[in-house]
């Protein structure tokens, strides 16, 4: 439930139906949605879609990998400037950190850690929590510094347990400090070093951490920061050493930098009882670290205005893009909360590049596009075009620079690759719907030929040490030799249908541009996951299943209901044999060939509920549910498992998400459906499904809107599409376009109803099956 702030923040933000111009849909967010069951959500302060600085509490809590530096439980041992959301893997950043601490402190080695006196607070714009030893804690942000609001109460908890009236408190500046992981899979985060000083004639505090490894395993990579209390300190002391019995621990009190690889920091005691603390970061300098705290928080900023500006900028970019009428507050909570979800990353390092110089949008952070192609990038197209061109162009750049577009990034180096190339996915989605700008689209093709013809090296990853993880496709020669991946390399069965996809997004680019010799090749190209379709293995009265398939052309006997570990090693990776032999979602009429015809193939999709295999937490199976589409009059099926398999799963609530959001996967997996639409990426159909409200508007830009409306419905008892009107015409099909909704805009009205219909006898299109 979403914790209301502080009077003097009610004050500001209630009552009022706007927030700067726009209408304030934050009121229907709770930014603790995913937060637990494993959603692994970000819940502190992201000033605007993809700020670089996101500003939060680091909970530890026994050995639990904090993913995102929150967890409901446990205590709290920094509030750092650097966080991810939704991510797995291991946890990366949580950097550039500061702790409160009552009294003076002889030992900064110390854990200093608090437990809450109660659960956090928070909005979009505005964080707060309240220390055990009484000191609270509020935070806000911009794009690139944060604000620290430190309030001391006049009896404090010392760090030993006894209450202490001392008017002595002080903040604690940790370099070393980085999140931790306790999986044992060499993810695990590490400090490498750094560099601290303290200029006693301004009073600002600057230096930079050095880390590496994280969840991809990066090499070492920078943080600068620079920092700037209200108040000037009554003593301060910079501490290096390497353990907390402080046998090590050294001091130093001159203007000296002090730097090295152990652990590092300053100490600053004050006597208020309130102190602000501001904080600037970049990739690129110190100076420019300071530049940017004195650009975007003054000595006069408040907490109250920049908590305001955030609203704005979410309702702006993001919230307002999406209007509903007639929704329950619990679905219009469950909308809003997810939006903001899908935004938190990947972060917007424009201006912040370190890796090399350029004109060029740069954006890190990307986690990862084989959980985010699915659904969340092309939702990521409709509602904030002009960040998403500036996406696809990082992209291409990146390849440009580093030889690879990367399927994950973070600290300025790709990493980790799960399967397949699906960057190509993503710019072929950009490119079949006429993404333009600045993009150069005849190096997007190059970029994707990068990742189909040319073996990236082994990378060493402990998981997978086969081949890289870090980028392209790591099986590619067995592809290029056979036409099909065979067990030398792990995650195989899943690797070929990714590529098979991966290539149809070639065969898009390269059909679009001209390429007539290159479309052909990647079209062909493209079917070659029917090379692992063995026609003999059989599962609960079906034939016919993707199994893995040795060099010399034999298969290899597979149980259907069974994909080993379902990990790094194995043969199919986060799913099940059933689900990667429904994913060529390009060539489905030849799928539902080889699956024996329309009727067996419905009782294929049936089977994944009834013999419970389908999991909504795992995004190989995001379009399985929705599949009857590509039967005539079987549409309303798709709807059913939509509603009554799906939709029951969310919430706007802590424990509202089905599953890791995954950088926002999770989220824009319901968003779709909320709209009653579902994308196939790659290409420019969408499924139809069943919106779930009265009455929604979606603002497309350059004054265009989509504008979808229900009669006779209900969202929980009767979902069922009677009939359908597309721009005023009549219409069957069971799928849109995107010229005929989202290109010009446009109006679709559904009339709902308790009772299935076969509605939906012109099913989509299977352009990869034109072999017959």
């Amino acid at each position: 439930m979403l914790v209301s702030l502080l009077g003097i923040l009610e004050m500001v933000f209630a009552g009022g139906p706007e927030v700067g111009g726009e209408e304030d849909l934050t009121r229907h967010v709770n930014v603790f949605q995913g937060t637990t069951k494993g959603g692994n959500r970000f819940p502190g302060v992201v000033a605007a879609p993809f700020a670089m600085v996101k500003l939060g509490p680091d909970v530890m809590n026994g050995r639990h990998d904090a993913y995102s530096g929150y967890l409901p439980e446990g205590r709290v041992w920094g509030f750092s400037m650097m966080h991810e959301s939704g991510t797995g893997g291991a946890p990366k950043y949580g950097v550039v950190s500061q702790m409160p601490v009552v009294g003076d402190i002889a030992n900064p080695l110390l854990d200093l850690s608090q437990d809450r006196a109660v659960p956090d607070e928070a909005e979009i714009g505005y964080y707060k929590s309240s220390l055990a030893n009484g000191v609270a804690v509020e935070l806000s942000a911009t794009q690139h510094a944060g604000l620290y609001r430190y309030t001391f109460s006049k009896t404090n908890t010392s760090l030993f347990g006894n209450s202490s009236s001392s008017n002595m408190h002080s903040i604690v500046v940790d370099v070393s400090h980085v999140l931790p992981s306790f999986r044992r899979f060499g993810w695990e985060q590490h400090y490498s070093g750094g560099e601290f000083e303290y200029d006693a004639t301004d009073g600002h505090y600057q230096g930079f951490g050095t880390y590496n490894n994280g969840w991809n395993l990066s090499p070492d990579w920078n943080i600068y920061f620079c920092g700037r209390f209200s108040k000037e300190p009554e003593s301060w002391k910079i501490f290096k050493g390497t353990n907390s019995s402080g046998e090590t621990l050294a001091e130093y009190g001159s203007n000296e930098k002090v730097s090295g690889t152990q652990r590092l920091g300053g100490v600053f005691t004050f006597k208020e009882r309130e102190l602000r603390s501001r904080v600037g970061i970049s990739f690129l300098s110190t100076e420019q670290a300071c530049e940017n705290l004195d650009r975007e928080i003054s000595t006069e900023t408040t907490i109250e205005e920049l908590a305001s500006t955030a609203k704005s900028t979410w309702n702006a970019e993001v919230l307002n893009k999406i209007q509903v009428e007639g929704a329950t507050e619990a679905d219009t909570k469950l909308l809003y909360s997810s939006l903001l979800g899908m935004f938190l990353i990947p972060s917007n390092r424009t201006g912040e590049n370190a890796a090399w110089d350029g004109t060029e949008p740069y954006y890190d952070d990307v986690f990862t596009l084989w959980d985010t192609h699915r659904c969340q990038t092309s939702l990521f197209h409709i509602v904030n075009p002009t960040a998403y061109e500036e996406f696809i162009r990082s992209l291409i750049d990146i390849w440009r620079h580093d030889g690879f577009m990367p399927d994950a990034r973070s600290s300025n180096f790709n990493g980790r690759v799960q399967v397949g190339s699906n960057a190509d996915n993503v710019l072929a989605d950009a490119y079949v719907k006429n993404v333009r700008g600045a993009v150069n689209w005849h190096n997007g093709f190059l970029a994707m030929q990068t990742d189909a013809e040319i073996a990236p090296p082994p990378n060493n990853d402990p998981m997978a040490p086969d081949s890289s993880t870090k980028e392209g496709r790591g099986a590619l020669p067995d592809w290029l030799k056979y036409g099909y991946i065979t067990p030398a390399y792990t995650r195989s069965v899943s690797r070929a249908i990714e590529y098979s996809n991966n290539d149809f997004g070639l065969y898009q680019m390269a059909q679009g541009l001209g390429y007539d010799d290159d479309a052909a090749k990647y079209l062909n190209r493209s079917r070659n996951w029917r090379n692992h379709w063995n026609p003999r293995a059989e599962s609960n009265n079906h034939t016919g299943f993707m199994v893995p398939r040795l060099a010399n052309g034999s298969f290899v006997d597979q149980d259907p209901l069974s994909c080993g570990g379902c990990y790094w090693g194995d043969a199919y990776y986060e799913d099940n044999p059933w689900i990667y032999s429904l994913n060529a979602l390009h060539d489905i009429a030849r799928l539902k060939a080889l699956s024996g015809g329309d009727e067996k193939f419905v009782d294929r999709v049936d089977k994944l509920f009834d013999l419970n295999i389908f999991n909504a937490g795992n995004e190989p199976g995001f379009t399985s549910p929705f599949l009857y589409n590509f039967v005539p009059g079987m549409q309303w099926k798709s709807v059913e498992r939509s509603r009554r398999e799906i939709g029951r799963l969310y919430s706007a609530e802590p424990g509202g998400l089905p599953g890791n959001s995954d950088g926002g996967a999770m989220e824009s997996n319901i968003i779709w459906q909320m709209i009653g639409l579902w994308p196939l990426t790659g290409q420019t159909t969408f499924l139809i499904l069943s919106p779930w409200f009265p009455r929604m508007t979606i603002d497309l830009g350059t004054g265009k809107t989509l504008t979808i409306t229900t009669t006779g419905g209900d969202k929980d008892t009767a979902f069922y599409v009677q009939s359908l009107k597309v721009n005023g015409e009549e219409w069957n099909q069971s799928w849109v376009s995107w010229q005929d909704v989202f290109e010009d805009g446009g109006k679709m009205e559904y009339v709902l109803g308790a009772e299935p219909r076969a509605w939906g006898s012109e099913v989509p299109p299977s352009p990869a099956s034109g072999d017959g």
